[in-house]
């Protein structure tokens, strides 16, 4: 029996962030399906493990325990991973992408925001990481490769980065199942994605995908004493530097980075390293950087922001695609000075929960400027900003355009 949109919802509340509470949400649903239909209340950690420990620790050993998947960098030769950002239609300068993180739940919700981002057409979908509960070969599958997957396919191309839920399984369903699935054409030829970073660009921007997945989970138990810090792998530094040359003085082309974990973050905690390693890359090249990601499950555009050594940037966290959106204000007031704006509209309350409106970010790319509309689940636009890119230094002109707030219903 499916479950209602209700449970799917239950089922992903109070998920936490480290790999023994997501394999036993994988274990628990599986032992849902086993036991009483008439049930609407997701079990709790302390009622699962009593209930089905034996099926919790086959999983976690059997996946956690395993050989990580071996890290995957771009051959030599005519795909390096960099890629013409182009529309999927001739004789148009206008290029669309949409912008999808946290979406992998298989809800009622997700689905929505798919059908919403079908409907527009866009020349490229882009996953910025977690595939739910532990990116497993079968979740990959509901998600995104099945017939009945509501994933949206781009016309010029659809990639995927990872987040940690993906490494949670050690990787192998993303890079065996999820990135052979995804791809992007240079006009004659559709390239698989064969790493968890890439380039997308054209003369005015460069939209690059980092990996921040790879390295957002230790060995088990040992990033209980050691966290994880998302860092940049040496392959991914060697690319950035050789092959992208993000360290170029003379290229003035705007930069839009796309990862699934946040620079900073005022609600939990954030991964300055990645941030470090850019701006170190960059050298005398640095400049100001748009920054989408994820993670949080929430929508919030943060006000332009540089700290822990990293770059300037636009951070924008877009991690509302799936998953019950958290709806809540930072405790301190630093913290809440950071923000210039927060979705906190609650759509509807689930076991005491307050949640929010799931949704996506679309780009339109069309010359030097660059636009942003934040998309809900229920199709109204929530947010609208652009920038406008100076060719001739690199520096960006931003404008916040409008918030749901001053839009007439």
């Amino acid at each position: 029996m499916k479950k209602n949109a209700k449970e799917k919802v239950e089922t992903y509340l109070d998920l936490g962030h480290n790999q023994v509470e997501n394999h036993a949400k994988a274990q628990q649903k599986i032992y849902d399906r086993k036991t009483s239909e008439e049930s609407t209340v997701t079990r709790k950690l302390s009622e699962f493990f009593k209930t089905n420990v034996i099926g919790f620790a086959w999983h976690y050993l059997r996946s956690r325990f395993g050989q990580r998947h071996p890290y995957l960098c771009y051959p030599k030769g005519d795909d390096n991973g960099c890629y013409p950002l182009l529309p999927a239609l001739p004789k148009t300068e206008l290029v669309t992408l949409a912008l999808l993180s946290d979406w992998a739940s298989d809800t009622i919700e997700s689905d929505r925001v798919a059908e919403l981002v079908a409907q527009r057409r866009p020349d490229y979908s882009i996953h910025l990481g977690d595939v739910y509960f532990v990116g497993t070969e079968k979740e990959v599958y509901e998600n995104f490769t099945a017939p009945y997957a509501s994933w949206y396919y781009g016309g010029s191309g659809s990639l995927a980065l990872p987040g940690n839920h993906e490494m949670y399984s050690n990787g192998k369903a993303y890079f065996r199942h999820l990135l052979p699935a995804m791809y992007a054409s240079d006009g004659k030829v559709k390239h698989t994605q064969k790493a968890g970073f890439f380039c997308l660009e054209n003369q005015y921007w460069r939209i690059i995908g980092l990996d921040t997945g790879y390295t957002s989970v230790e060995r088990p138990f040992v990033e209980i004493i050691r966290p994880p810090d998302c860092h940049l792998r040496k392959e991914q530094i060697d690319w950035l530097r050789d092959v992208v040359r993000i360290g170029d003085a003379s290229d003035r082309r705007g930069i839009v980075l796309l990862s699934h974990h946040p620079y900073f973050s005022a609600f939990r905690e954030a991964y300055p390293v990645p941030a470090q390693q850019i701006k170190e890359l960059m050298g005398d090249a640095a400049r100001p950087l748009i920054w989408f990601w994820g993670h949080d499950h929430r929508l919030v555009i943060y006000n332009k922001t540089q700290q822990e050594n990293g770059p300037e940037v636009y951070g924008r966290c877009i991690g509302h695609g799936g998953m019950p959106v958290e709806i809540e204000w930072p405790g301190k007031e630093a913290e809440r000075e950071k923000i210039q704006f927060y979705d906190t509209r609650v759509r509807t309350v689930v076991k005491r929960h307050r949640l929010g409106y799931n949704g996506f970010v679309l780009l339109n790319l069309q010359g030097s400027q660059l636009e942003a509309q934040y998309i809900d689940l229920d199709d109204k636009l929530v947010a609208k900003e652009q920038w406008v890119l100076n060719a001739q230094n690199g520096q960006l002109e931003w404008e916040f355009i409008e918030s749901l707030s001053s839009l007439a219903d």
